[in-house]
């Protein structure tokens, strides 16, 4: 049987009557009694109201098994009663904190017989998260009394990283046309490969006339190019701390996930080759290269396998072990943060030496909170401090970026909405230049 519990009502009823018996006691000693008989009516009426709310015939709550990573979800709660009266009910879960703040969700429930309510929750951070603990308390008509039922849960809910870029009309409208998607149609006539001749229109490169053909068909003929397919694309994750602090309510290599999915969701289909590797302090597993847009989930799957290192990362031993393994040459596209001058010196020279074999992409996102802090109108001495400190630290931060320039890295650093974007439009660009294979 479901215990019996006071609700928020009546403990302010019982509150509100002990001043009462105060000043009854001192007004009539003799009539202190009174008060005291009420309170007891009060709980005897909470008693009949939790009674009256009736017995519980079962209770389930649904939990999704999979989530993603800065998406909603929701919990789904679903009870039902032999009999009685209802004024409310309501239902909790107990959780992982990277599901709900907190570890706690609730949510109230509508209906009689049957009641039913969901409790949306967003998920902060990859990874396997419990559920270890539902309770439901329903309230009776008076709303003075309530029964309380409370279960032990088992429930997993693992949480991948978030592809809604990857299944956004625009980019779906955009691949779902032609053998490899509207890519080979937006980057043909740019790139190195031979791909056939064309009768020559006003507006095209003068440089692309094949002057021999044109002599034999008397009539003017251009070249059109493909660019190649079959290429092989690295993205690299810095897990360690600075990618771990939040933006925008998600951790900075989250955000990087995203955006390097929809890449290589985009990649697979125009016939590239795609891997992922992580490091921190020493190198995490790498993934082996993928082929095919029906191997999408392995890459997912590593991606989701990435852990977040609350520890500084080394450049030194997680680019020369990258280099090592690279047999050819391939695009790599780093996803890292910088916070201090030594740490960025070591990633520059890290990422130097692999300018030399393969074309490097350097992705950063900008530091909106810096960016606030050295613009923020001063009013005491100490925002003028934090502001020249901001300031400070972003000049570094560009002067940082613009060694990676110098060194012929292509470099992205861009909010957090619009890096998966700038990121995309990187990829082509660099596939339009042929400069991979």
């Amino acid at each position: 049987m479901s215990p019996l519990v006071p609700t928020a009502r009546t403990v302010a009823v019982l509150a509100g009557l002990a001043p009462v018996a105060v000043l009854v006691a001192a007004i009539a000693p003799g009539a202190w009694l009174a008060v005291v008989a009420l309170a007891l009516l009060v709980l005897l009426l909470a008693i009949v109201d939790g009674l009256l709310a009736g017995p519980l015939e079962s209770f389930t709550v649904s939990v999704p098994g999979d989530a993603e990573v800065g998406a909603e979800h929701h919990f789904a709660f679903h009870a039902q009663f032999r009999s009685g009266r209802r004024s409310g009910a309501e239902a909790a879960l107990a959780c992982d904190p990277r599901l709900v703040e907190a570890g706690r969700a609730s949510a109230p429930l509508g209906g009689q017989a049957v009641m039913a309510g969901r409790a949306p929750f967003t998920p902060s951070r990859r990874g396997t998260a419990r559920v270890t603990a539902a309770w439901l308390r329903w309230t009776g008509p008076l709303g003075l009394g309530a029964r309380q039922h409370a279960r032990v849960l088992g429930e997993e809910v693992r949480i991948w990283p978030n592809l809604s870029d990857v299944r956004s009309p625009a980019l779906q409208t955009f691949l779902r046309d032609a053998q490899f998607g509207l890519i080979a149609r937006r980057i043909r006539g740019e790139g190195t490969q031979f791909e056939a001749l064309a009768e020559y229109q006003p507006g095209m490169d003068r440089r692309r006339i094949d002057w021999k053909a044109s002599a034999r068909h008397r009539h003017l003929y251009a070249k059109e190019m493909e660019t190649e397919r079959n290429n092989q694309i690295v993205f690299a994750f810095d897990c360690g701390q600075a990618m771990c602090e939040p933006v925008a309510g998600m951790a900075r290599i989250d955000r990087a996930t995203s955006a390097a999915l929809t890449t290589a969701y985009v990649a697979l289909k125009g016939g590239d080759r795609v891997a992922l590797y992580g490091f921190a302090a020493r190198p995490e597993a790498m993934s082996p290269f993928i082929s095919g847009s029906g191997q999408f989930h392995r890459l997912q799957r590593a991606a989701a396998a990435l852990d977040y290192r609350p520890e500084e990362p080394n450049f030194t031993l997680a680019m020369a072990t990258l280099s090592a393994r690279l047999t050819r040459r391939s695009l790599v596209v780093v996803f890292s943060d910088f916070t201090d001058p030594t740490g960025a010196e070591l990633m520059v020279e890290s990422v130097s030496r692999l300018v030399a074999r393969h074309v490097v992409l350097f992705v950063t996102l900008a530091d909106s909170e810096l960016e606030d802090l050295a613009v923020a109108a001063p009013a005491d001495l100490s925002s003028v401090a934090m502001a020249v400190s901001a300031d400070g630290l972003q000049r570094q931060r560009a002067l940082v970026l613009q060694r990676l320039r110098q060194l012929g890295v292509d470099v992205i650093e861009a909010p957090w909405d619009k890096i998966g974007t700038r990121l995309l439009d990187a990829y082509f660009a660099i596939k339009r230049k042929g400069v991979i294979g």
